[in-house]
């Protein structure tokens, strides 16, 4: 008689691949394998086979927790990793502050504005590599 296959239980992990240098938001989904859950704690393993728990309750009630000792944010469900918005490029934060200009019906704090970002993003753009 055939027995079915266990279902492997994990608790995720949102990890920033490059959190101690380079630009951050490299993101990674950890999957921590659920070696035991009893009323109170659900056991865990991570980095080489280590152990620990979390507090069963709180983690199905709130959907993550963190993990003091480990320094991790625990969820019950994969994360979506999280986006960064892309910049506007140069021509058109340039087309903005031309169309904020008052001689085209903008106003003077708008075209100030415009031309605040328009120089940040220039002088970002000089800067970066």
């Amino acid at each position: 008689m055939p027995t079915e296959p266990a279902v492997a239980e994990y608790l995720y992990e949102l990890w920033d691949a490059n959190w101690d240098d380079g630009p951050l938001g490299n993101y990674q989904i950890l999957a921590h394998p659920i070696t035991k859950k009893t009323k109170k704690r659900i056991y865990f393993t991570y980095l080489n086979g280590r152990s620990g728990f979390v507090d069963r309750q709180k983690i199905e009630t709130d959907g993550g927790i963190y993990h003091g000792y480990t320094r991790r944010h625990l969820h019950l469900e994969a994360p979506e990793i999280p986006t960064r918005p892309k910049l506007p490029s140069l021509p058109k934060l340039r087309k903005a502050m031309a169309d904020a200009h008052p001689d085209r019906g903008g106003t003077n704090e708008a075209f100030i504005a415009a031309r605040r970002r328009y120089e940040h993003a220039r002088k970002r753009e000089r800067t970066s590599p």
